[in-house]
Parts: structure tokens; sequence; C-alpha cells
């Protein structure tokens, strides 16, 4: 995520140029090969000096003295220094698995129960919708732009990289074999034109289901999984 400032202008009546700073926070991330922007809030009527030290959180600046911002209790010999750092920055892991949950792929709200068993339901089964996303999204990382050997990182403060077969792969938008890589969104698009058809034969009352035939990436997708590809829900 950042803070975005956009400056805009008008004239007014009098024709005088007025000009303004507009501030939104932003998140971008890459689908593919085409960098996407999304406007998660208006930070525009915040003080700014409250945009500002947003803006330096975001960046990595320290906003409190070293030593200061946070007690650790793991011993030392079980996670150092780098180790911290890393688990912390593994947190993004967290909040996109509760976006998902939110409003991208799970649904969470709105909820139309109104018991708090259901609620409490609810809550649970999208929860474990979204621990079934994290094991499909790491089987099926050769078929997406996910990258599969990510570097080593030896500075843990600097910024992340991908391998080169992953941006080779995101260049290409293909990967070694020449399948089309997809999003993990388009991937579970794509496996939905995977149609089971029920088949009736002219002057017989006789129907047998007829599955579609499979493209590779459908068939590679369960293979990764270890799963055959059903002919009937069971």
């Amino acid at each position: 995520m950042h803070v975005a400032r956009i400056r805009s202008g008008y004239t007014d009546k009098a024709g005088h140029r007025r000009e303004y700073e507009s501030a939104y926070l932003r998140r971008t991330w890459r689908d593919g090969g085409t960098v996407k922007h999304e406007t998660l809030a208006s930070l525009s009527g915040l003080p700014e000096q409250t945009v500002a030290l947003i803006e330096a959180a975001l960046k990595g600046a320290p906003l409190v003295p070293a030593g200061q911002a946070m007690t650790i209790t793991v011993p030392q010999a079980e996670l150092d220094a780098a180790g911290i750092v890393t688990a912390y920055k593994n947190l993004k892991y967290v909040e996109r698995d509760f976006r998902h949950i939110k409003s991208d792929d799970l649904d969470l709200r709105p909820v139309f129960h109104r018991l708090t068993r259901r609620v409490k339901a609810h809550v649970l089964i999208c929860t474990l919708a979204a621990y079934l996303t994290w094991h499909l999204r790491r089987a099926w990382a050769p078929l997406t732009y996910t990258d599969e050997e990510p570097p080593q990182q030896d500075n843990p403060v600097g910024p992340a990289r991908r391998s080169a077969a992953a941006n080779a792969k995101a260049a290409r938008k293909h990967d070694q074999d020449g399948r089309t890589c997809h999003s993990f969104r388009g991937l579970l698009e794509h496996l939905a034109t995977l149609t089971r058809n029920q088949v009736r034969f002219a002057g017989t009352g006789t129907e047998i289901p007829v599955l579609a035939e499979p493209t590779s990436a459908q068939r590679q997708a369960f293979d990764l999984i270890g799963a055959e590809i059903p002919l009937a829900l069971t």
C-alpha cells in the first residue's frame, strides 16, 4: 500500500486559478503483465500531519524510538532479528486473506443471518474456505504467475525480489511448456468452463452425463491437487 497525492485545480467565478491536493490510500499489484491500482480510502479529510505519518509508516520509517516499538517474547535462539522482521512482513498474507474473505472471493459480507450461532457458523465456513484457498494457491503455483521459488533475502528489510523464472513467466505469459499462465482468479474462471452435460438420446428416456473435454491446464490443475476430474458430484 502507498499514499497517492494528486494535485488538481479549477478556475473560480472570479477567474482565479485554485489548486488543491488530494491524498488517497491505494494498493498496487501486478496481474500478469498489467499493473493495477485500487483506492482503499480517501485521506483528504485528515490533517496533513496524520497523512504524513501514514505515508512514513508505509515507507517503513520508524515512528517510535528503536527498542520501544514492540516487545519480543521469543528467545533469540529460536528467532533471530532477521526472522522477526520476516515474520512481521509475512503478516501481509494475513491481510490478503482477510481481504479475500471480506470481498474479493468469499463474500463474508453481507451477512444474512441474525442468530449468533449462525453468524459464527458463516464466519467459520468462510475461514475454512480461506484456508482451502491458501492451499490451492500453493498447489496451482505452476499454472499461475506465482513465484514458485522466490530467492532468499539476504536482507529481510530490503524489497522483495522475484526469481528469474517468475519474471520470465510473467513476460512470456506462458510457462516453459507453452501453457498460458493465469492469475488465481483467472484460473478459477477457466476451470468453471469445464461443464458436465446431460445427453438424452432421441426417442428414448435414457440420459447419460458427459463431461466437456478438459484443456491441458484443467487436467494439470486436478493433477496438482491429486484429484480426478469428477464426472458427477457426490
